[in-house]
């Protein structure tokens, strides 16, 4: 995956190329990245259900979708938005994600010490999103639509101060939350790289 994601970060890489068959292969190549992760994330989401116990995983359990600092679902209508925007939106939750799968993953070698299989999961994730986020700046930096400014610090060692101190179920529900919050951006992200990759909707 590391020469992939240098090409992505490189732009200048083939300073001969065309620019914009040198654009298509980095889009194209951000959105394979979006997809395999999206199918990643469905494995450990349903991997950190199988070792949370009931109620998880029950038919019917529905937890309550608590709010996580510095992360929220995709807006109701993102998909209207214009796909450089989207994109934006995409790069600042793929940047909020790693601290909060990190804590995620601490919480759980607390409460599954033995999920090894789990706990690497995570790792992977965090790792995974990073790089995923990086290659959807580039995108943005090749269309000319930088990402708006530096972000604020990560909350995430707040939240995981605060979890802990609330107990186990709701340190299983924030990763059940992650998870799905992971989910659901890494889709987003490829539903909306697919609107620029050739062959995708005009």
């Amino acid at each position: 995956m590391s020469r992939r994601e240098g090409s992505l970060e490189d732009p200048q890489a083939d300073s001969s190329a065309s620019p914009l068959p040198h654009l298509e292969a980095k889009i194209q190549q951000t959105h394979s990245l979006a997809r395999l992760l999206t199918k990643y994330a469905e494995q450990l989401l349903q991997e950190y259900v199988q070792h949370q116990g009931d109620p998880f995983g029950l038919p019917g359990f529905s937890p309550p979708r608590l709010p996580v600092a510095d992360l929220s679902d995709p807006a109701p209508g993102h998909a209207g938005l214009p796909v450089p925007e989207r994109l934006r939106l995409d790069a600042a939750a793929l940047a909020a994600l790693p601290p909060l799968l990190d804590v995620v993953r601490r919480l759980q070698g607390e409460l599954n010490p033995r999920a090894l299989r789990l706990l690497r999961r995570l790792e992977d994730a965090a790792r995974q999103v990073r790089a995923l986020g990086a290659a959807v700046e580039a995108v943005l930096a090749a269309l000319g639509a930088e990402s708006r400014g530096p972000r604020p610090e990560p909350a995430a060692a707040a939240v995981a101060a605060s979890t802990a101190s609330a107990g186990v179920f709701p340190a299983k529900v924030l990763g059940f939350r992650v998870c799905g919050l992971y989910l659901e951006w890494v889709s987003r992200t490829e539903a909306d790289l697919g609107q620029l990759a050739p062959g995708g909707p005009a």
